[in-house]
């Protein structure tokens, strides 16, 4: 009878031990495989210098008069002499675009003789003209916003920006960055299955992080949750992130 026993408990520790393998084998092919969301995760990212191919200034300019007609004769003139000076500096018809003009009745108050204000009286009109320059020519831009005081010195009363610079390939900028990013999250992918004695098996997630457009070798400019677009600086730098999370085998 004793011995009987003995078989039964010798075959119920050997049905557990059993059991206790095939947990920690399944535990541990579990941990290896990695469950959604879990496995090998790296970011990667990309970067590159590129130079704007496009500016764009824009401005406006302001008459006054004391009557609309009077004031719109001389907006004209204004607007001949800006034209003029944007063709001596070598801005074709189609790089130049001039807007409505945009007209505001003036008014002054009026006081009697104790000081007091007692209304308001006409005091004729204010016209003003926005213009937009832009050209791929980027340095004769730079240039015309910068030398826009001889106007001025024509007596125009000119106000404007400072120029914005762009670049036209953006699109094909990006999908090479995003290429590259995601070429070097799954080199860093690789590397850390490879130390760490395992393989990438399937990818779970990819995640696109935003691009940021900077100003070349800046150090203050930070970038932003949002994205961040740069138009003040000719030379820019763009760079995006992309995350992977692959299981592991």
């Amino acid at each position: 009878m004793k011995a009987y026993k003995s078989v039964i408990i010798t075959c119920i520790a050997g049905i557990c031990a059993i059991i206790c393998v095939m947990i920690g084998t399944n535990g541990l092919k579990e941990a290896k495989l990695g469950k959604a969301g879990e496995g090998l995760s790296a970011t990667g990212s990309a970067s590159v210098d590129f130079e704007s191919d496009l500016a764009v200034w824009r401005g406006n300019f302001s008459v006054r008069g004391d009557t609309s007609r009077e004031a719109y004769r001389e907006i004209e003139k204004n607007a001949d002499i800006v034209k003029k000076y944007f063709e001596e500096k070598g801005v074709s018809g189609d790089e130049m675009t001039f807007y409505a003009i945009y007209i505001s009745e003036l008014t002054k108050e009026v006081y009697n003789t104790e000081g007091e204000c007692i209304g308001y009286e006409d005091d004729g009109y204010e016209l003003t003209q926005s213009f937009e320059v832009s050209s791929p020519d980027v340095e004769k831009i730079t240039a015309i916003s910068n030398e826009c005081t001889e106007l001025i010195d024509s007596g125009v009363e000119i106000m404007s920006d400072a120029p914005e610079y762009y670049y036209t390939k953006l699109d094909e900028l990006k999908l090479q960055l995003i290429e590259e990013a995601t070429k070097n999250a799954k080199e860093r992918i690789d590397i850390m299955a490879q130390n760490a004695g395992c393989e990438a098996g399937e990818l779970l997630t990819a995640n696109l992080g935003v691009f940021q457009i900077t100003g070349a070798y800046s150090s203050t400019e930070e970038y932003s949750y949002g994205g961040t677009f740069n138009t003040s600086a000719k030379d820019k730098t763009a760079s995006i992130t992309v995350r992977l999370n692959y299981t592991v085998k």
